[in-house]
């Protein structure tokens, strides 16, 4: 049976996330959103990796699930369901290659604790793991590879974000034009990439050099309420080895869940503090400078895709998993009642609806219209079967600063 994976988050010793990011509070937003497999994240920094340890059991597929005595009881019987967790990592590297400055984010599965821990031994040795849950260390990406292959051949490297500006295989500020660029000879062992919240498979589709990798989806989120805004959806068993196969054969994995890319924060060019958002086309014509102050853009991914592009927009890869758009609900109750995401409406809202329908995901993507008006309101339903149907428009975000949707 099909179950949703987030397999990209962070933990409260990352920078700028949340202290609530636990393993009692994921397990309990797992279940709210419709997520089976979460990532654990940070598990190079020591003190998490206790953590996880210390309150999740190894089950017979590799996962890791909650200790029943942590398992918490305030879940609507609605939502109620498994959910099971997987190492993972976010590493940034920072180096100098082909006379540039390149930083990349990779993101890292490991089968198990002992790997684990071997990854970060290693990596303790080049710098600091303990400063961020996200390590930043002058490392090649390649090299980075080289170190998880060495240490478990069921370990696996995905290119995090893969056209994020600053911080990513692709983006406009890394400058490699390829995964061939990056990691030479070892780029067969690169099976998949990470689309990243300001592009969508569609996007991706345009380069025929990515044709031989998978795509997947993940929150990438800091904090356990926004678990889920991107998701992958995998048909396998429960097991480490069955996912990690999906992802590198394609079988099994059956699409992904995709945040509106023009909502994402680096989606379009601009300049954040002149307010000035450009297309492609007007970035060009202003030279890539700010028309306001005369400093540089930041080059979004759409005009990064555009530079490597070498088929039209709206071409399919033929056998190309689907994928669906979501805002998330909260996000989405919020814009359409016109007030803040965090208000106590939206929250009495938001689980009065996973009270009466099931979890998140169900209602974004399969709920009918009068289920969910009668859960919440005539409104609320038009707007997600809008957001469902594409019926939307979008301000795009730029330069750090999310996008804005009008129902």
């Amino acid at each position: 049976m099909p179950f949703y994976a987030d397999l990209h988050i962070h933990s409260p010793y990352s920078i700028a996330c949340s202290r609530d990011l636990n393993p009692e509070t994921l397990w309990r937003w797992g279940q709210l959103k419709g997520i089976t497999v979460i990532g654990s994240g940070d598990f190079t920094h020591p003190l998490w990796i206790e953590e996880l340890r210390e309150k999740l059991n190894e089950d017979e597929g590799g996962l890791l699930a909650l200790k029943t005595r942590l398992q918490r009881t305030d879940v609507p019987s609605s939502c109620r369901a498994p959910v099971r967790f997987l190492l993972s990592a976010e590493i940034s590297c920072v180096y100098k290659k082909g006379g540039k400055t390149r930083k990349v984010h990779a993101l890292i599965f490991a089968p198990d604790f002992v790997a684990a821990r071997q990854l970060a031994a290693k990596l303790a040795g080049i710098g600091s793991i303990t400063s961020d849950g996200r390590p930043i260390l002058k490392l090649d990406a390649k090299h980075l590879l080289e170190m998880v292959l060495e240490i478990s051949p069921e370990a696996m490297l995905v290119p995090a974000h893969v056209w994020t500006p600053h911080f990513s295989v692709l983006g406009a500020f890394s400058a490699f034009s390829s995964l061939e660029e990056c990691f030479e000879e070892l780029t067969p062992h690169i099976y998949a990439v990470e689309t990243g919240l300001s592009s969508d498979p569609a996007m991706n589709w345009r380069l025929s050099s990515l044709d031989r990798v998978r795509l997947i989806s993940n929150s990438d989120a800091h904090s356990p309420a926004k678990l889920g805004r991107e998701a992958t959806i995998f048909d396998t068993s429960l097991s480490y080895g069955s996912i990690m196969a999906a992802i590198k054969t394609g079988r099994g994995l059956c699409g992904t869940v995709e945040y509106l890319p023009e909502k994402g924060k680096y989606h379009s060019d601009g300049h954040r503090s002149c307010g000035i958002s450009l297309t492609p086309r007007e970035t060009i014509a202003h030279g890539f400078r700010c028309p306001a102050c005369g400093k540089k853009v930041t080059v979004g991914v759409l005009h990064r895709v555009e530079e490597l592009a070498d088929r039209p927009e709206g071409f399919r890869r033929a056998g190309a998993p689907p994928f669906c758009r979501v805002i998330p609900l909260q996000e989405l109750v919020a814009e359409t009642l016109g007030i803040g995401e965090g208000s106590k409406r939206v929250a009495r809202i938001y689980f009065g609806m996973l009270e009466t329908l099931g979890n998140e995901l169900s209602i974004l993507s399969e709920k009918g219209y009068d289920e969910i008006a009668g859960a919440s309101s005539m409104e609320i339903a038009d707007a997600v079967i809008k957001v469902r149907e594409g019926n939307i428009r979008i301000e795009p975000g730029y330069d750090g600063k999310f996008g804005s949707i009008r129902i």
